[in-house]
């Protein structure tokens, strides 16, 4: 067998896949779109008057193998436009015929055959379907437009894995069945924590449960906030038209928008926070004694998306971020940048997100400011990177328009990657909005703007977290930490009642069951729900004055005194801070 890379093997798998599906279906009218590979790998885009079933893709698995063990020559041939205008033509596939027009004219168009069929394709592949590898796994279909554009035709798009070896295919299935596990639409929906309604399409309603947690992510930020100096800020969710014209979102991000009139005056909901941060600090003479500024901001946004990129509470229109504009002198945004590193590595430590991969992206060809401002800006975030003794990645010209940025991304715990926090510097907003501040030497000067999200969209945050901890949450932010059974209502109720009352009063988050149900049923319950402890009450535990507690996960029950029950759950209720914030 040659060293193929595993895209040439991913792709040329990708073809027996349209093969069999040809085979298996000589009565349907099928178009081929395109079959990629893709991270982990392939799909390919189908059109035909027949939706494919769970067993049919068992069939096209089965039959794929049976081409590979046919071990069919692939031959490559190279066409002119008109020659695979008119082979494409007469085998009815207008989809192929439309991508072959676009082709410029200098390029080379070659199409692979195999037994009987053949394929518009540049290649490369392997030699015959024998040298492909048997570890692939169909995996499930889905909707896509040709070409991305919701106006034309919807495809069905079959997606599959494919390995080198039978031990890579295992594990990846099995990381798939975890992460499906830990979906949070359906952890969310089995927790009772949020749903959407048609009524407004892809805003979400968040439950009691829902909220509770939404608002202590919210509450967590503000707890850290006056460790580093920032001020919380309040500002409109509608404000006219000039601003987003004045700060250059309406010519740049206009489609993303929602807009009303009122007054015969047009006014836009807000996608983003900064231009009223900038009102706020235009609104005051600044002294150089006043930077840096840190104005915070957990403002409702709305932006429209494309409904095919709608994910659950992964990208929805309707969201808060934990925002933040620091307002800063050139000369401050190395030691600034140093202490956002640094809260960051804490607020992610926090939540359990250990691995973190750093980029730095530096100036695009289209870029706001001039070369020196954008040396230094971009020299200061290496500098405290380098300083900070982290490993960082540059996507040279990836930087926004008016500034570089530093992104963070972290791996949960099935080791997938998101990104979560960003640092931007801006030089183009301060100069739309005029702003400046009086320098040491009583001169006019300036401000740079760093736009700052730590967790980002707490709608996103919530969605990953979900599946991070697969709906068990730490103890400070369990909607309910404990759930008390009393054995059996008619003699242990009372003293159950009790020991609620005294947690209530120490604002534990506590539930009294006391339904007329098994212990069996009441255990299963709390595990399913994933309360953090369930503390069982009968009869020895009302003589010694204990209880028997379970945390969420533990195969045993641990008996403990009340005083040791209360000193722990106070104890995990401190962690709602980071620990480099306690005490």
């Amino acid at each position: 067998m040659h060293n193929y890379s595993i895209d040439t093997l991913r792709h040329s798998c990708a073809h027996v896949l349209a093969q069999a599906i040809f085979r298996l279906f000589p009565d349907k009218k099928i178009e081929l779109g395109i079959g990629p590979t893709i991270e982990n790998g392939f799909y390919y885009d189908i059109d035909m008057d027949y939706k494919l079933t769970e067993a049919d893709l068992n069939n096209i698995e089965k039959e794929m193998k049976q081409i590979i063990k046919e071990k069919l020559p692939i031959v490559k041939k190279v066409l002119t436009k008109s020659e695979a205008i008119e082979l494409f033509s007469k085998a009815s596939q207008s989809l192929k015929v439309e991508l072959i027009k676009e082709l410029p004219d200098h390029e080379e168009i070659s199409c692979y055959s195999q037994g009987e069929f053949t394929d518009l394709c540049r290649g490369p592949h392997v030699e015959n379907t024998g040298e492909i590898p048997p570890f692939f796994k169909l995996l499930h279909t889905a909707g896509a437009y040709w070409k991305g554009d919701s106006n034309r035709k919807m495809l069905q798009r079959v997606y599959a894995t494919g390995f080198l070896t039978k031990e890579e295919l295992k594990e990846h299935l099995h990381f798939l069945e975890e992460a499906k596990k830990r979906d949070h639409r359906k952890l969310g929906k089995e927790l009772e924590l949020f749903m959407f309604d048609l009524s407004s399409p892809a805003m979400p309603f968040f439950t009691p449960k829902g909220a509770f947690i939404y608002n202590g992510l919210l509450n967590f930020i503000r707890r850290i906030y006056p460790y580093y100096g920032y001020d919380e800020v309040i500002t409109p969710q509608i404000l006219e038209s000039e601003l987003w014209h004045q700060s250059g979102h309406y010519e740049h991000y206009k489609e993303n928008m929602y807009f009303t009139n009122i007054d015969d005056r047009e006014y836009a909901v807000k996608p983003m926070n900064c231009p009223t941060h900038m009102i706020l600090f235009k609104n005051t003479k600044r002294s150089y004694r006043d930077l840096p500024i840190r104005y915070a901001d957990f403002g409702r946004i709305h932006r429209y998306e494309k409904s095919g990129t709608l994910a659950g509470l992964t990208r929805v229109r309707s969201f808060a971020q934990d925002d933040a504009h620091i307002f800063i002198a050139l000369e401050g945004i190395q030691s600034e940048i140093k202490d956002l590193i640094k809260m960051f590595f804490s607020v992610y430590d926090h939540f359990g997100f250990t691995d973190v991969k750093i980029a730095l992206s530096t100036r695009p060809e289209k870029k706001a400011g001039d070369d020196a401002s954008w040396d230094k800006a971009e020299h200061a975030l290496k500098e405290a990177l380098n300083s900070f003794g982290v490993k960082y990645e540059i996507n040279e010209g990836d930087g926004a328009f008016y500034g570089p940025k530093i992104d963070f991304q972290v791996a949960d715990a099935i080791k997938r990657y998101h990104q979560l926090g960003t640092i931007q510097l801006d030089f183009q907003l301060p100069e739309r909005f005029d702003l400046t501040f009086t320098n040491s030497n009583g001169e006019s000067e300036r401000p740079v703007v760093i736009h700052r999200a730590l967790l980002g969209s707490i709608e996103r945050f919530f969605g990953l977290y979900l599946e991070h901890v697969a709906g068990a949450y730490p103890f400070w932010l369990a909607p309910t930490q404990v759930n008390l059974i009393p054995v059996n209502n008619n003699d242990h109720l009372e003293y159950a009642k009790k020991l609620f009352h005294e947690l209530k009063k120490m604002n534990m988050r506590v539930n009294l069951d006391d339904r007329n149900e098994s212990m069996g049923f009441k255990t299963r319950h709390t595990q399913k729900s994933k309360i953090p402890f369930m503390a069982v009450i009968g009869d020895k535990e009302i003589q010694s004055g204990t209880v028997s507690l379970r945390k969420y996960g533990a195969q045993d029950s641990t008996t403990v005194s009340l005083d040791e029950m209360k000193k722990l759950f106070n104890d995990l209720n401190k962690e709602i801070l980071p620990k480099n914030l306690r005490d």
